[in-house]
């Protein structure tokens, strides 16, 4: 998980992380809950497919889970800003919750034993960050970038 901790220490500004953002964040992009798990996500071309063999979840389809659906909630200039080389744009804790979903909103609240208010404030804050860290050749990294944490 070190290409994850590395990103994580250096996404939020003045590195101000809290024990439920890095619950939350890591439960969002590490598990199973944006990727392959509650309901059918339509395949998108330049979408990440998990590799033969590996386990559902973890980060690529955490990442791609999170970036599908912040742009079909119509945020995908903003996503597209964070994965991209160059400025990373805001997203509002009002944006972001609709395109996580309720259900992943609360369920991510109840797991980081914050309010979903909090939780959708410090994501908000954070994610951005995150995203450009996680993406740092400007697109998804391959599984053998996350496994050895190579950065090109």
């Amino acid at each position: 998980m070190g290409f994850f901790d590395d990103a994580l220490k250096n996404a939020v500004p003045g590195g101000d992380l809290t024990r439920p953002l890095i619950i939350a964040a890591g439960t969002l992009l590490l598990g199973k809950m944006l990727g392959g798990g509650r309901e059918p996500e339509p395949q998108s071309a330049g979408a990440p497919q998990p590799s033969a063999g590996s386990e559902e979840g973890g980060l690529l389809e955490g990442l791609g889970g999170l970036l599908r659906k912040l742009q079909q909630a119509g945020q995908g200039d903003v996503a597209n800003s964070w994965v991209g080389r160059g400025e990373n744009a805001p997203i509002q804790p009002t944006q972001l919750g609709p395109a996580l979903g309720q259900q992943t909103v609360s369920d991510l609240a109840r797991q980081a034993g914050i309010s979903e208010q909090d939780l959708l404030a410090q994501l908000s804050k954070a994610l951005p960050g995150l995203v450009d860290k996680l993406t740092p050749n400007g697109r998804l990294p391959t599984q053998d970038e996350i496994i050895g944490g190579t950065r090109h």
